[in-house]
């Protein structure tokens, strides 16, 4: 046999067996494929750019291609060209969804490039959620472990949303807060009886606890309660709505109307002639005797499966979070940029092993978690009136911090640490870790001290002074600092730091805090006085220095934590200060405050404590306890007239009362 003869024979085996394999190991392929979800996209939509088709013909030379369009979408941002860049980068994600940097380049470009690029709140925030939606809803669905995705969505959360560097976020956070109080509902009221963190912390997981064990699917809703299955199937029916967003809007507004005890008043208002078709029918169903058994199932059902298909979230970790670390408001950035961040924490846990270490993002994530968990103490307590902004109008809102998550930080502060590895070695002369923890530290004993909580804040001063981890950087100056009485230490933190937005949120609601209840509840009219003063003196200094409005914050200031109108400040904090305590409690502080704080607290108070009184039967009348305060109608139109003036100049703030 001749040696070319031999050659194309061994070849021509080799070739088949090569082919062999090959058939063999693309049915293993597709395989893996099926079952892990991996198939890209073979075929063009008519919406999608032209590149996606182009993509698509070149088959094995895809990646190039992909490679080719990143540069292009890359130069197209560096240049301006933002709406380029996102229709390159939506082409991007349908060749290859499993490109993680892509859907944070285009989520970013979203929120962060083009948004800034409109000039009103509205426009801005519709761009700012687009990026939110994208990573959430198709990022994270195509990639469920990666953790630079589950980072950079806790990122947006924390920092576009519950940041001030960006002149509308004032605009965001009331969004946002409207958003998820549709979704849940209204947080659990203050259990004026038992005042403690643990009671609240269980407040927040017994609110959370009939969605995560809500059933699964409408077959099982109908096996659990048929009752609520054909409540389901009517409303389903009826309306041609599914059981999602727009159906739990319906509930959270005819609830917050109802608490209100303006649900009447509303449907005088509207006629029935101007109510839509949908809320009609929701109306005649809640009002149906045979369904009213059937509301809270169908409600804690509807608000499971929307977490799940219309927000990408587990309702069980959202509880074990709340179980965990605190009295967890969702309707807080800070809330969604610890579910995002410590999710992706969880998932690179269970990924990561000796070869890929170096590919997971430990350190920034774990900072978010940190942040976020900051965020949650400096403002993790909200006064919000929803029905503002359901009617469209300027919204009361208002974050003060929530000392129930003062201990979040450290209980999580070690696993930090270690997954940090290197960068938070104790080797290092400082780390960012014990640097925020040290900052907590300073922060906790500003504001009990202010609360008039001397035990409290000795407490936290001592645990300031002693903590192991604290950084060496500036050990002469951290002890020189430190050795100082616990007045001399607070007045210098105070005044190193009037300019931040946090403290003086912090100062002046610990004032007023300590004003009303140290001062007012116990009679100490100096006191009082005195702790009402320094609040209004620190919020005037700090409006003084920060306040500046800019077109695309709808005439609110970016740094306007604080209304720029104290007496509204002092007055609506009056009034949920006062309905954290029972009538008793309450009626005190009531009769010792000045007349002009009274007006802003007094139909707060009926409506709470009016069904309270009736049904106690003691004799005692609502005027007996919380008499009417001169002037109430006066203030009453004053107040009309100053939210129809906000309401035109775009300014946000006013309650609805």
């Amino acid at each position: 046999m001749r040696t070319n003869t031999k050659v194309h024979l061994i070849a021509s085996i080799v070739l088949l067996l090569a082919l062999m394999s090959s058939g063999l190991l693309s049915v293993a392929l597709a395989a893996s494929i099926g079952r892990n979800g991996l198939a890209y996209t073979d075929r063009a939509e008519d919406a999608d750019p032209p590149e996606v088709a182009l993509g698509i013909a070149m088959g094995a030379f895809r990646g190039i291609f992909v490679n080719y369009l990143w540069i292009r979408a890359t130069q197209a941002k560096e240049d301006g060209r933002y709406f380029e860049a996102i229709e390159l980068a939506d082409a991007i994600t349908k060749l290859q969804p499993r490109f993680p940097r892509v859907w944070v380049f285009h989520a970013w470009n979203m929120s962060y490039n083009i948004s800034v690029t409109t000039q009103t709140p509205e426009e801005r925030w519709r761009w700012v959620d687009a990026g939110v939606s994208l990573l959430r809803d198709e990022g994270l669905r195509a990639n469920p472990n990666d953790m630079l995705l589950h980072k950079e969505l806790g990122w947006i959360f924390l920092h576009k949303i519950g940041g001030y560097t960006d002149d509308s976020n004032q605009y965001y956070k009331r969004q946002l807060a409207y958003e998820w109080q549709n979704i849940l509902g209204a947080p659990p009221e203050f259990d004026f009886e038992n005042r403690t963190p643990e009671r609240r912390r269980e407040q927040y997981t017994l609110w959370l606890r009939p969605i995560v064990d809500a059933p699964e699917t409408l077959a099982a809703l109908r096996t659990a309660n048929p009752r609520a299955g054909e409540l389901a199937d009517a409303y389903r029916n009826r309306t041609g709505e599914r059981l999602g967003p727009s159906f739990l809007r319906r509930v959270a507004l005819h609830e917050a109307l109802d608490n209100a005890g303006q649900l009447d008043f509303e449907r005088d208002r509207t006629g029935g002639d101007r109510i839509g078709p949908i809320t009609t029918i929701f109306n005649e169903l809640h009002e149906d005797p045979r369904y009213a058994d059937a509301w809270p199932d169908l409600i804690a059902h509807a608000r499971r499966r929307t977490l799940i298909d219309d927000y990408n979230m587990d309702p069980l970790l959202m509880y074990r979070l709340t179980e965990g670390f605190g009295p967890i408001d969702w309707r807080l950035p800070g809330a969604h940029g610890l579910y995002w961040s410590f999710r992706g924490v969880r998932e690179g846990q269970m990924e990561v092993d000796e070869r890929n270490s170096d590919a997971f993002d430990f350190v920034n994530t774990y900072r978010i978690v940190i942040q976020s968990l900051q965020e949650l103490w400096r403002f993790g307590d909200l006064y919000f009136n929803y029905l503002d902004v359901a009617r469209g109008r300027s919204a009361y809102y208002q974050a003060v911090p929530n000392p129930d998550f003062l201990e979040a930080y450290g209980s999580i502060l070690d696993e930090a640490v270690a997954g940090a590895g290197i960068f938070e070695g104790k080797k290092r002369v400082y780390r960012p870790f014990a640097a925020g923890y040290e900052n907590l530290m300073e922060d906790a004993v500003t504001f009990y001290y202010r609360r008039g909580q001397r035990e409290a804040a000795e407490r936290w001063y001592e645990k300031l002074r002693n903590w192991p981890g604290a950084n060496i950087h500036a050990v002469a100056d951290r002890k020189e600092r430190l050795s100082k009485p616990i007045d001399e230490f607070v007045r210098a933190n105070i005044y190193e730091r009037q300019d931040s937005p946090s403290l003086v949120v912090q100062e002046v609601a610990a004032s007023l805090q300590s004003a009303y209840v140290e001062g007012l509840l116990m009679g100490d009219d100096e006191l009082f006085r005195g702790m009402f003063n320094y609040a209004k003196d620190q919020h005037a200094y700090f409006q003084e220095i920060q306040y500046r409005t800019i077109v695309a914050g709808g005439d609110n200031a970016r740094t306007e934590y604080l209304d720029r109108d104290f007496k509204l400040v002092a007055g609506e904090f009056f009034a949920q200060v006062i309905l954290n305590f029972g009538p008793q409690e309450a009626s005190l502080m009531y009769q010792h405050a000045p007349e002009d704080l009274k007006p802003y607290a007094y139909e707060s108070l009926t409506a709470r404590y009016g069904r309270v009184l009736e049904q106690a039967g003691d004799g005692r009348s609502l005027d007996d306890i919380f008499p009417p305060p001169p002037g109430i109608d006066a203030f009453m139109a004053e107040r009309a007239a100053e939210r129809e003036r906000r309401d035109t100049q775009r300014i946000e703030g006013v309650l609805q009362k």
